[in-house]
């Protein structure tokens, strides 16, 4: 690991762990000092050049980031989970184990990623239907089990992606995806069912 990198107090590492330059791990928010908060990450993490993760996140093993990687407090992230480069994730954010977030990606505050979702490239979430409200109730986005968002997509605060449903690229979502159907457009509509689907050979 190389030394040009800043662990604040209180900040746990798993063995094998692997440490990029320029990150930060433990940054303390607003109003806590440093240290107050424990920060633990699991083992074998591999944490990419200038990832900032904040204090008071508990992360899983096998955690890997992007360069430049923005990780905010309080948030619960499980086992074998990948956040891409230039992705910013804000405080009080659940994922689950298996989670696939492509690079440049912005997950708002209160959302939930269930084990194995896949959210592509420049996706965005959003969590206040009336902005700005100051913070008052906030809901991020819920994307169940094994959910996919294709690249560039939009979705509206409080939208539930159910399990194993497909959200096409550049889809803006502004209500409920039932569970194993696929959706497109703006405003995004059910095209079909996942099973439908047919996957071409590239070669």
């Amino acid at each position: 690991m190389t030394e040009d990198y800043k662990l604040y107090p209180n900040v746990g590492l798993g063995e094998g762990a692997q440490i990029g330059e320029y990150v930060i791990v433990g940054t303390p928010p607003r109003g806590v000092e440093a240290g107050a908060l424990a920060t633990v990450i699991g083992r074998h993490a591999v944490i990419r050049s200038h990832a900032v993760i904040y204090a008071g996140c508990v992360i899983g093993d096998n955690f890997q980031t992007g360069h430049g990687t923005l990780i905010r407090e309080h948030n619960r992230i499980g086992d074998n989970v990948s956040i891409g480069s230039h992705t910013v994730v804000e405080h009080h954010v659940n994922i689950g184990n298996k989670v696939r977030i492509h690079s440049q990606c912005f997950i708002p505050e209160f959302c939930v990623l269930e084990d194995g979702c896949w959210i592509g490239p420049r996706v965005t979430f959003t969590n206040d239907l009336y902005p700005p409200s100051g913070g008052r109730n906030l809901k991020g986005p819920i994307i169940k089990k094994g959910a996919r968002i294709g690249a560039n997509a939009t979705l509206l605060p409080g939208i539930v992606v159910g399990e194993n449903a497909l959200v096409g690229a550049g889809a803006v979502v502004v209500r409920d995806v039932p569970p194993e159907t696929v959706v497109v457009g703006n405003p995004a509509r059910i095209i079909k069912r996942v099973s439908e689907l047919r996957l071409r050979r590239l070669v």
